[in-house]
């Protein structure tokens, strides 16, 4: 991916069931309560469930209103530590971030099924596959699907609602079969799935055509590039703030703090590592972040609040 600006900025789609945004509807945002042209704006933490370093941080973004949702890696090992949390905070909004990849060094995980029910998503190590590449020359799509929902399965059985789906790494944007299965997951369980707009030049005209009929688009979705920002975190941030526009738009954000845990884990990796994720929580949690969104006239929202519009 190349860089622009020190920040990827993509148009994206949320697709859910029973919502059309058409000419002489009303807006999401009216619906919502807001003026017409209202700048809605998600601010969503990935990799929950990675690490405690992660977790703790990200309580520490909901509770002070820093993000307003996030996603939970359902195969890691501090998956069960946030659901108890989370059972405690049910009124969070949180979706699951669909684990399909194991990218870090020395710290590796597989999936929610036995190896022997998905042989094709785990390397010769039994496990995920470290780059989204590998994952899509091995996969077998049918397995894939078990395996997706048996993550969405396992979340709710620990009592986490889930109102969205998203992947980690694009994983399941590796084979055109697994993006039939991520829509229809969402279909199935009735929660938006976030799927980037550029994936519909790869669909038929009429499937194109049916999905702009039927499906609700997200405006602009903005992370950081992987070589990060070239002027400071904080006015690299401050700029993509001042990008938001009316709409609905999403922040992706990686957090934790920069701890012995997150350095051991991110060995090697300084995209997305433990100083690159503390910079992000430092800068959810800022006072002039704050203050941004109030002289943009941003309002936050939820996954949840999207969805539960009909």
């Amino acid at each position: 991916m190349k860089k622009v600006i020190g920040v990827i900025v993509m148009m994206a789609i949320t697709i859910f069931l029973f919502e059309q945004q058409s000419s002489g509807q009303q807006t999401r945002a009216e619906k919502l309560g807001y003026e017409a042209g209202a700048k809605l704006l998600i601010v969503h933490a990935d990799d929950i469930g990675l690490a405690q370093s992660v977790n703790d941080a990200t309580e520490k973004a909901f509770s002070s209103g820093g993000i307003s949702s996030g996603s939970i890696m359902v195969p890691c090992p501090w998956f069960i530590d946030f659901a108890d949390y989370y059972n405690h905070h049910p009124d969070l909004d949180v979706g699951i971030h669909i684990t399909l990849t194991s990218e870090w060094d020395n710290y590796k995980f597989g999936g929610v099924l036995p190896s022997t029910e998905i042989p094709s998503l785990l390397d010769e190590n039994g496990f995920f596959y470290p780059t989204t590449e590998e994952f899509g020359l091995h996969v077998d799509p049918a397995e894939a699907e078990k395996e997706i929902r048996a993550q969405i399965e396992r979340a709710i059985s620990y009592g986490i609602k889930p109102t969205h789906l998203d992947t980690h790494m694009g994983s399941v944007l590796a084979r055109p079969e697994l993006i039939h299965t991520y829509m229809k997951l969402g279909q199935e369980y009735q929660i938006p799935v976030f799927i980037p707009r550029m994936l519909l030049l790869s669909f038929p005209q009429e499937q194109r055509e049916h999905i702009n009929k039927e499906f609700v688009l997200v405006d602009q979705y903005f992370m950081l590039d992987l070589d990060g920002p070239d002027a400071s975190w904080e006015q690299e941030y401050d700029k993509i703030i001042e990008k938001v526009g009316p709409g609905l738009n999403v922040i992706i954000v990686h957090l934790a703090h920069d701890n012995a845990e997150m350095q051991a884990i991110a060995v090697n990796h300084p995209a997305f590592g433990a100083t690159w994720r503390e910079k992000d929580l430092d800068y959810v949690l800022s006072q002039k972040y704050r203050d941004l969104l109030n002289e943009n006239h941003i309002q936050l929202v939820t996954w949840k609040e999207i969805g539960a519009l009909k």
